[in-house]
């Protein structure tokens, strides 16, 4: 689905305040209007992690099984796709109709502990699934605001890494992957010939926008929100961050200007097949394997950082990545629920699932494994030395679709062959941040 008008994007957030309204539970412990009237059933909707929904399915078929087995619980599971997830958890809150239990993307957790719909995890309700202490510090940092009882557990944890074609790095001359982003347009532009091209982005999935323009915000010394959680979206230091990002496609031209319109994890299928030569990702391994790539055929390497100099606050080269495990506050299900997440988050569970789909666990037991191959051990430097936390305030996800939907309409003019400046890009941020304000 591809949305052409800034104001449609804002209008889906509406929803989170809109929640409130409209009944989607008190919020308490056990949840105002949890209860256990179907206790032999629930519904589950899970984020795509793989290369496909069927992939997913495929992988998580069999312990949704298990659980059956052991519990008596039998769970109907739906894999939702990235493109339409939030949209979906949105109507959900609003109407009080949603799932027993969902993955939600970790940055969403505030905006929607905010709308009241999700079960509040405080010390009773995490005793019920093994404890809070289970989990590392960092993804707990993610689940909603602070000082507040979080509105969901971490399920898997995702750093971004560079993702580059040993091949075509060798026949273009290119010795080592890239560490600045010069480097990296220098390298594409070597990449870029005979229809193929030195990067592939997602250039029609807002959140995966939104994810690289806080990361180029950092490096460009900005943040999106000031610190009593107002936007700044179009700081100038934003927009160039924003600019930089775009100009990829529009002026480096080292991303296929179809690139513009990619959302279903196209760009992976992309650079998995030899038409681009490096791919910004999270975890694109059993992705690359799905669509045919032998581990031996890609190098695995941090995102690059403005310059040599990465000390300070510039320091950052991805978001702390993850999905997160809610569970709605009006559940007919509330026992059968938490035992769910219970047995999804287990040191066995989090082991099968983590390495099926390349994520790293954030559950301290399951960590102490030595990592799997140099994708792991690439993430886990990264969320140790190099990764932030999108903020977390309850307007993120307004961020998120906006600034993220900005830069889509962006793609998608440099695409038609519009020439963008930074007056273009500033327009586009000033408009998201008016409508964010409205």
């Amino acid at each position: 689905m591809r949305r052409t008008r800034m104001a449609a994007v804002a209008a889906l957030t509406t929803a989170l305040t809109a929640a409130l309204a409209t009944g989607c539970g008190g919020g308490t412990a056990l949840g105002g209007g949890a209860n256990n009237d179907s206790p032999k059933e629930l519904t589950y909707w899970a984020t795509n992690q793989g290369s496909s929904l069927e992939a997913d399915k495929k992988v998580l078929g069999p312990e949704l099984k298990k659980f059956e087995q052991q519990t008596g619980i039998k769970v109907k599971l739906e894999v939702i796709p990235w493109a339409t997830i939030l949209d979906r958890i949105l109507a959900a809150t609003s109407s009080g109709q949603g799932p027993d239990v969902l993955n939600i993307g970790n940055t969403w957790s505030s905006s929607l502990q905010k709308s009241g719909a999700l079960l509040a995890f405080d010390d009773k309700t995490f005793k019920k699934i093994g404890g809070k202490e289970r989990f590392a510090p960092a993804p707990m940092a993610a689940t909603g605001e602070a000082k507040k009882d979080p509105a969901a557990v971490p399920l898997y944890s995702l750093t971004y890494a560079l993702y580059y074609n040993k091949q075509m790095f060798k026949e273009a001359g290119i010795s080592r992957p890239p560490t600045t982003w010069d480097e990296l347009v220098a390298d594409g532009k070597k990449l870029t010939k005979d229809g193929k091209y030195g990067l592939a982005v997602e250039g029609g999935n807002v959140a995966e926008n939104s994810h690289h323009a806080f990361v180029f915000g950092k490096q460009h010394g900005a943040d999106f929100f000031d610190a009593a959680g107002k936007p700044t979206f179009d700081k100038p230091a934003n927009v160039e961050a924003v600019k930089q990002y775009i100009d990829f496609l529009a002026k480096d031209k080292i991303a296929a200007p179809g690139n513009a319109e990619y959302a279903q994890n196209q760009s992976v299928r992309d650079f998995a097949t030899g038409k681009a030569g490096m791919l910004l990702w999270q975890a694109a391994r059993t992705s690359l394997l799905a669509h045919g790539m032998k581990t031996d055929e890609y190098g695995v390497a941090p995102v690059p950082f403005q310059s040599g100099d990465t000390s300070g606050r510039r320091n950052v080269n991805s978001m702390v990545g993850g999905i997160n495990m809610a569970v709605f506050d009006n559940t007919d299900n509330i026992d059968g629920a938490l035992k769910f997440v219970k047995f999804m988050t287990s040191t066995e569970e989090q082991q099968i699932l983590t390495s099926k789909f390349g994520a790293l666990s954030p559950v301290l037991d399951a960590q102490k494994s030595k990592p799997r191959d140099p994708d792991e051990a690439v993430q886990r430097e990264v969320l140790a030395k190099s990764a932030a936390p999108l903020p977390q305030v309850p307007d993120e996800s307004q961020f998120e679709t906006l600034v993220g939907g900005a830069m889509k309409e962006l793609l998608a003019d440099a695409a038609a062959g519009k020439k963008l400046t930074t007056a273009d890009v500033q327009a586009k941020l000033t408009e998201a941040q008016q409508q964010m304000q409205k």
